[in-house]
């Protein structure tokens, strides 16, 4: 198995519990962008700022791709199917999330993932 590279945002206390949650059943290698090299990665700070990125397998998975692809590897086939199979719904899904995370629905999420 390839190494599995997550480059996300440190800042975001969903995307701090969310890599939390990951790690329990998934060895991966996560990231702050805040504090990485990005260009290492032929990614820039604002790419990084609006989504998650995923480095596997010789490809770069995004957004809501980057989470089925994690959520897949971690276990949760059926939670990944739906997202992969949601098309436009799971990207703006992502992207609300993304843009709403002081929201109470984002916030419960994130305590949910909580260590």
């Amino acid at each position: 198995m390839t190494e599995i590279i997550v480059i996300y945002d440190g800042n975001c206390e969903l995307c701090k519990n969310s890599i939390f949650w990951i790690e329990k059943k998934l060895k991966i290698k996560a990231l702050d962008f805040h504090t990485t090299v990005l260009s290492k990665f032929n990614l820039t700070f604002d790419q990084c700022s609006r989504e998650v990125f995923v480095l596997a397998d010789a490809k770069i998975f995004r957004g809501a791709k980057a989470v089925a692809f994690l959520l897949r590897r971690r276990g949760n086939k059926v939670l990944s199917l739906l997202i992969a199979l949601s098309g436009p719904l799971g990207r703006i899904g992502y992207q609300w999330v993304a843009r709403n995370r002081s929201s109470a629905p984002v916030k419960l999420l994130s305590r949910l993932l909580k260590p």
